[in-house]
């Protein structure tokens, strides 16, 4: 049938990567949101923790400091490590659990990967006006932040980051580096338990309140989002033309609300290997020349090939020595492909 240009979801219905690249490059296109999960971080080595043999999988709560109660709850259900009425009990099983991750994102032992970088690139390169909007990351890896083009206001760690320390009872921050000196010390390595930990764990009190409740500042299951997700959301949601959801199961709410809160008008790009959110009112099938377009692959090749579409791969490439080794050799390959 004959198109109706006036109708413009009609005219710009995005069925490829190449499609998109023009939307986003297009006047249409003024306010971009990003929701983002574990799988923009994969490519960095970082452990996912809902993932087959991920944290929650391989968890091994024999070797945790806790009595056999809390070790049975664990037993039954691993995510009661991160949860809040299990750290009022006891410090340990979630400083345990974390001790790697905690000391590894101060040694900076991963880095940010392409679909960061995309997010960079899509604020440094649409300036002075910016189309990105905001990034929600439900990671609380803090990968975003080595971006440091972004401004920090734009970012929204929904779960909090790791890469903080605060006293979960009374609310006082602690220096992140003194925090990692007290946890090598003081917090055995149920890993590696031949290492050059503690051989027992002995509590690391907040400053002020002497409680053992300091820890990273990431959101405990049973304690509220920080209040920037939902100011933000209610402020950003209405301005959307294009919502991009990456590297997530859209399982946890109410992040996951992003997807079904923004306008009808807005365009939403689903980033993942498998389909995600149908419950949530996202339409897979694309025959009905619906808002929402799937763009099946892992967060890197994804990324990567917008990347390329947009004219933005010398961009990328000038920052290949501060990418993980997975994410720089897929684009040596990419540019050496163009050749």
């Amino acid at each position: 049938g004959s198109s109706n240009s006036n109708n413009f979801h009609q005219a710009m219905k995005i069925d490829s990567i190449a499609q998109l690249a023009k939307f986003i490059l297009s006047p249409e296109c003024k306010s971009i949101g990003v929701l983002t999960g574990a799988g923009v971080s994969v490519a960095s080595g970082i452990p996912d923790f809902r993932s087959p043999g991920g944290m929650y999988d391989t968890l091994q709560p024999d070797l945790i400091t806790a009595t056999p109660t809390q070790r049975a709850a664990m037993k039954l259900e691993p995510m009661t490590v991160v949860t809040w009425e299990m750290f009022q009990e006891t410090q340990f099983p979630y400083m345990e659990v974390r001790r790697p991750f905690i000391l590894g994102t101060n040694r900076r032992q991963w880095k940010a990967t392409i679909a960061h970088r995309f997010f960079e690139l899509l604020h440094a390169k649409t300036l002075p006006d910016s189309k990105l909007t905001r990034i929600y990351t439900q990671n609380i890896d803090g990968l975003d932040h080595q971006c440091t083009e972004i401004p920090k206001q734009k970012i929204v760690n929904v779960h909090g980051s790791i890469s903080q320390a605060a006293c979960e009872g009374c609310g006082e921050g602690m220096d992140f580096d003194d925090f990692c000196r007290a946890v090598e010390t003081h917090i055995k390595d149920i890993y590696h338990p031949e290492g050059d930990g503690p051989k027992e764990s002995k509590p690391i009190l907040c400053n002020k309140c002497q409680r053992p409740l300091v820890k990273p500042k990431t959101v405990l299951f049973g304690r509220s989002l920080p209040p920037e997700f939902f100011e933000l959301s209610e402020e950003d949601l209405p301005t959307l033309d294009l919502l991009i959801v990456a590297g997530t199961s859209l399982v946890v709410s109410p992040a996951n609300s992003l997807v079904y809160r923004c306008p009808r008008s807005t365009q939403r790009v689903i980033v993942n290997q498998e389909p995600v959110g149908e419950e949530l009112g996202i339409d897979y099938n694309s025959s009905s020349g619906g808002r929402d377009f799937f763009a099946q692959g892992t967060c890197d090749e994804v990324f990567l090939e917008l990347v390329t579409e947009m004219g933005w791969l010398d961009d990328l490439y000038a920052k290949i020595d501060e990418l993980p080794p997975e994410s720089a050799k897929l684009v040596r390959d990419k540019i050496s492909s163009m050749q």
